[in-house]
């Protein structure tokens, strides 16, 4: 995905145009460039999407790159991993958290706020 150009506001959070939902994988996660910040998009099986920061707490890899289970995001490189819906490990090796990002899908559009939630 290219870096995203078009900003709407929301109950004061700028949300940026990340992708069209058709252009995520059913089920897993992409990378996406959001003004310079790297995000892991992910869509569950259920069709909810989420964004993260794309690089593991642990090993400083791309997140996007590994495999979703459910809610959870796993480094392929360690095995860290991450809850999509609040950044936090559910065990070593990774102990700190990611930033998580809101989302809003209007339409076919993915919309993901530049400041995190759990900042």
């Amino acid at each position: 995905m290219s870096s995203a150009a078009e900003v709407t506001e929301s109950d004061d959070v700028d949300f940026v145009r990340v992708c069209r939902v058709d252009e995520l994988p059913a089920v897993g996660a992409a990378a996406a460039d959001v003004y310079g910040q790297l995000m892991a998009i992910v869509r569950t099986r259920s069709g909810e999407v989420y964004a993260l920061d794309d690089t593991c707490s642990h090993a400083n890899v791309s997140l996007s790159e590994g495999e979703l289970d459910d809610h959870t995001l796993e480094c392929w490189l360690h095995g860290s991993r991450f809850d999509v819906r609040t950044g936090k490990p559910s065990g070593p090796p990774a102990t700190v958290p990611v930033n998580v990002y809101p989302v809003k899908v209007e339409g076919d559009e993915v919309f993901v706020g530049t400041t995190p939630l759990n900042a």
